[in-house]
Order: structure tokens, then C-alpha cells, then sequence
């Protein structure tokens, strides 16, 4: 551990690690932002071509309505956050859309806890996983929106 210590406090080493942390400071969050609209306009529309999706495996078991009109309007919803992610002075939006999406996230993980876990809480199913991570996302997204500000300054991604 001291070498370790020694080899951060060597000149080149912390003026890389500035140069690195500048540039990850710089165009972060942006690309954080930009990746996480793209992915999710990608996964919605994948959802109105009839392409299976984590939501569309868990649509018969999960979500409550019809599958036939659940899948679609999820992939809408989706593609909403995911427009709104890119457009920056729709990010705030965008994490209300999230917001308005994580309460059936969460409520699915306890009323349909026999097909989110296999037995207990530490061993999720595949449905389950999905879910969490959905959950975990609205988490990610929030870091977008603490930043929709600090965005505007000079300098940084847009």
C-alpha cells in the first residue's frame, strides 16, 4: 500500500490523472446523458416492432393490463425519456417521466416477489434483475438531472 501511495504522489502520474479527471469532468456527463436517451429511444422503439425486450418478457407476468397495450405504451414511454434525455433542456422531464415509471417498478418487486426472486431477496430471476436495474437507473438519471445547470456553463458537453 505505501508503494501505491508513493507511485500517486510521483509528478507524471498525478498530472495524467488531472489531465483524465478533467476530461471525464468535461464531457462526462454529457455522454452519460446522451448514451442513456439513446438507449432507451433504441429499447422503446425495439418494442413497437414486436422485437422481445426485458419489459416484454415481463409483460404477461408483471405489469397489470393487457400485454397487447402494455408493451407498446412502456416503448412510448420509453422513447419519451429517452427524446427528453437528449434534448437537454427537457432533462428535467425526462427524469419525471422516470419518476412516474419507478413506483410500478418498485411495487412489481413486492407484489410479484415469487417471479422477481428465487426464494429470497439476494437471489433475483432474470425478471427480477430487470427490474432492479430499472430501479437503479431512475438513480443514474438523477445524476443527469443534478447537472442540467452546471451543463450550461461554458465548456462543457452538450
Amino acid at each position: 500500500m505505501r508503494r501505491l501511495k508513493h507511485l500517486h504522489r510521483h509528478p507524471k502520474v498525478d498530472a495524467f490523472d488531472d489531465r483524465l479527471a478533467r476530461f471525464m469532468g468535461r464531457y462526462g456527463h454529457g455522454l452519460h446523458r446522451v448514451s442513456f436517451g439513446v438507449i432507451f429511444v433504441w429499447l422503446g422503439l425495439l418494442k413497437q416492432f414486436g422485437f422481445k425486450t426485458g419489459s416484454s418478457l415481463l409483460a404477461d407476468t408483471i405489469y397489470f393490463g393487457d400485454p397487447a397495450v402494455m408493451v407498446p405504451l412502456l416503448g412510448w414511454w420509453e422513447v419519451a425519456i429517452g427524446l427528453c434525455l437528449l434534448i437537454r433542456r427537457l432533462n428535467r422531464l425526462a427524469i419525471l417521466l422516470l419518476l412516474v415509471r419507478l413506483p410500478g417498478t418498485l411495487l412489481a418487486l413486492v407484489l410479484k416477489f415469487d417471479v422477481c426472486f428465487a426464494g429470497n431477496v439476494l437471489t433475483p430471476t432474470i425478471q427480477g434483475q430487470y427490474l432492479l436495474k430499472d430501479a437503479t437507473l431512475f438513480f443514474a438519471a438523477m445524476v443527469i438531472g443534478a447537472m442540467v445547470r452546471e451543463e450550461r456553463q461554458p465548456g462543457h458537453f452538450h
